[in-house]
């Protein structure tokens, strides 16, 4: 648990680096609500990061891995590129340059992106299942801290220094994961059982149909097992429900992200608050409430079982929204803005963790990074793209109305939970820690 506190922390301070605190760096320097917006699709890399999930999952990297292990080589490499992406970030200035920062921001995201497969692989293979409630918990108190130090801190180092300083100590922050990695132990858990046997199997029938030579037998098997073994795993597992799970994965967060691309614009912009005081209220008060959503969450999921939270998460993060049309229409009030977050920031502590509980307990053990990598990718995809268009919706409606339609889109998320709920003994018979208890 120690070690995901801190390796949260390494997966949390990038994000706001290439998605809020960027939109709010942009919009600081001048550049055009539009364009802002467009930067949000930065993000999209990690929806997408499914398609390279595979290779972190099955390729073992030379040297590194001998020395590290897999999952702890793969991080490692991640970090690198992280540090190396915010520092050329600190050097660019968007308004001369603006493709060469984003340039720089994906290379960012990327790397980000690779880590957080790696992470999610480890968080899942270190502790059993029974444990994965209060390791989400302890990963999202680590992620939430880094987004204060990358959002509140970062901030605050551009209101009293400059954009540069604080992206050069955000790279130089990239450090505390890179510890961590060093210090932490590899997962024991064997989690290449199933996939060696797929391979095996595709190697056999390859080597024997279709007279391939025994390296590319070998590479057959390989390619089967690390790219389709885990979706048709899951879709065998979970079948008439899989697609049900898929769209709902994909659904639960798009009101909030979507939201958040004109959170700071909001702010700073529209609303007339100064750097310092988004910094105080949405970045260090909103992360205390964040973490005291989490705590909340965490207890409700033991009490209540994963579904109902994830119901009543998907409810009050839609519910939420509203509150912002509320703000929009008065003039700018700090005890207002307190309020708006203080109800935002809780409901979304308490639908991470439910969502990330719900999401590990249908994770195959033989698949994690892959599997995982395809929860956390559509759980991130329609929220990133649709957020990409938000600046245009600002620019041609207002904010009230931007507000507005990302609170309607949090609805066939709702409907999608109630659907699963009443299905509920069925996925409770379907999912990976039933197999184990019937010793298949």
């Amino acid at each position: 648990m120690i070690a995901l506190l801190f390796l949260g922390f390494s997966a949390g301070l990038p994000f706001l680096l290439v998605f809020s605190t960027l939109n709010a760096r942009l919009a600081d320097v001048g550049v055009e609500t539009a364009t802002i917006g467009f930067f949000s699709w930065l993000g999209i890399t990690y929806s997408i990061k499914v398609f390279w999930a595979p290779v972190v999952d099955r390729l073992k990297l030379p040297v590194l891995d001998r020395v590290f292990g897999k999952r702890r080589s793969w991080i490692l490499l991640a970090q690198a590129g992280i540090a190396t992406g915010l520092y050329l970030m600190a050097q660019v200035d968007a308004t001369v340059n603006p493709e060469l920062m984003a340039w720089c921001g994906l290379l960012v995201a990327f790397s980000s992106a690779t880590q957080d497969i790696g992470i999610d692989a480890y968080r899942i293979e270190i502790a059993e299942e029974r444990l994965q409630a209060a390791l989400a918990a302890t990963y999202i108190f680590g992620y939430r801290l880094a987004l204060l130090v990358a959002g509140a801190g970062a901030l605050y180092l551009a209101e009293f220094w400059s954009w540069q300083v604080s992206y050069e100590v955000m790279a130089a922050l990239v450090g505390v994961g890179v510890l961590t990695v060093l210090i932490a132990r590899e997962p024991q858990v064997n989690h290449f059982a199933a996939a060696a046997d797929i391979a095996h199997k595709i190697q056999d029938e390859a080597a024997k149909r279709s007279h391939l030579s025994p390296r590319l037998a070998r590479m057959a098997g390989w390619f089967y097992a690390a790219v389709a073994g885990p979706f048709l795993d899951f879709f065998r597992r979970y079948r008439e429900l899989a697609v049900a799970i898929l769209v709902l994965v994909a659904v639960y967060r798009i009101s909030d992200i979507a939201m958040g691309v004109m959170a700071n614009p909001f702010y700073l912009d529209f609303m007339g608050f100064s750097k310092t005081q988004v910094a105080d209220v949405t970045k260090i008060f909103g992360f205390f409430m964040t973490i005291a959503g989490s705590l909340v969450g965490g207890v409700l999921v033991v009490r209540y079982g994963v579904r109902k939270i994830l119901l009543a998460g998907a409810i009050m993060t839609a519910a939420t929204n509203l509150l912002f049309v509320f703000l929009a229409q008065y003039p700018p009030d700090i005890v207002t803005l307190a309020v708006v977050v203080s109800a935002d920031n809780l409901s979304g502590g308490i639908a991470n963790v439910a969502l990330i509980a719900w999401l590990s307990s249908m994770t195959s053990a033989s698949f994690t990074a892959t599997q995982y990598a395809l929860f956390s990718s559509l759980m991130t995809l329609p929220g990133k793209f649709l957020g990409g268009f938000s600046g245009i919706v600002v620019a041609d409606f207002g904010y009230a109305e931007f507000f507005t339609i990302s609170a309607i889109m949090g609805i066939p998320a709702i409907m999608l939970v109630l659907f699963l709920m009443s299905r509920g003994e069925r996925l409770d018979a379907l999912a990976p820690g039933a197999e184990a208890e019937r010793g298949v």
